[in-house]
């Protein structure tokens, strides 16, 4: 293996204007492992993520990807990287066999090789009636094309994958098929990284966790570190902060 650690951020920081949206993070995600990236709504994580992927540059700090620094050599961090990024946007007059040969070719893949992939994984993913219809991917719903979008990362054969809310408007069989093939995944070496704001299933689904908020990093490690005896949620409530309950707020809609 090229370095010790599947991903790793180091003192990342990126600025908007006065604001700082994430604030010198470092992480070390180990090889094999299911690493869950959680915490409230503009903590920071998909800014963390997008720079981590190479999508976003940072204001400082590095990412390196099996030890290749994601913004000094993008081509082979990239070649090691899957990614599955948040509003993923997606070719929509093309069915989604079609998008994954193009993607596959434009990875300077063999033809073969993406043609029996691509058939693979239209299969397992259960997209290969939509592609018998002519489907096209505009037509596609919410947890399809999140589906096809987790194909696409897939298609190459990374050694990470950096999955933006996978799940998300996915229903529980086709949530069994994306488990088992990210169980897979990681028992082969490779290391999945899910944002994700579903507690009960980063607690299900992860062995290490991350806690994110006002752009730090506020707990890191196994996922029995993390939670300390309590659950995942409390524990986040409990790092992250809740507002007060005012039992006079909305009391209207309980007439």
């Amino acid at each position: 293996m090229a370095d010790e650690h599947a991903l790793e951020l180091i003192d990342l920081r990126r600025e908007f204007a006065e604001k700082v949206a994430v604030d010198d993070m470092s992480l070390r995600v180990p090889y094999g492992s299911f690493y869950g990236v959680v915490g409230p709504n503009g903590a920071g994580k998909t800014t963390a993520l997008s720079m981590a992927v190479g999508l976003l540059r940072p204001t400082s700090g590095r990412a390196l990807v099996q030890g290749i620094d994601v913004w000094q050599d993008p081509i082979s961090a990239k070649q090691r990287l899957g990614v599955l990024p948040d509003g993923l946007a997606l070719p929509e007059r093309l069915t989604g066999g079609e998008l994954l040969t193009y993607w596959g070719r434009f990875r300077r893949l063999p033809r073969e090789v993406v043609a029996a992939r691509t058939e693979e994984l239209l299969r397992i993913l259960e997209l290969d009636e939509a592609e018998a219809l002519g489907t096209l991917v505009g037509e596609y719903s919410t947890g399809m094309r999140k589906k096809i979008g987790l194909a696409t990362a897939l298609l190459h054969a990374p050694k990470v994958l950096v999955l933006d809310e996978p799940y998300e408007a996915v229903d529980p069989v086709s949530a069994r098929v994306l488990t088992r093939i990210l169980r897979r995944f990681t028992e082969g070496g490779g290391a999945v990284v899910i944002s994700s704001h579903v507690m009960a299933m980063v607690e299900q689904l992860c062995d290490r966790v991350a806690i994110v908020a006002r752009g730090q990093v506020v707990a890191d490690g196994t996922l029995d570190e993390v939670r300390r005896g309590a659950s995942l949620e409390d524990r986040f409530v409990e790092l992250v902060g809740a507002p007060e309950a005012d039992e006079e707020e909305l009391a209207w809609i309980a007439t």
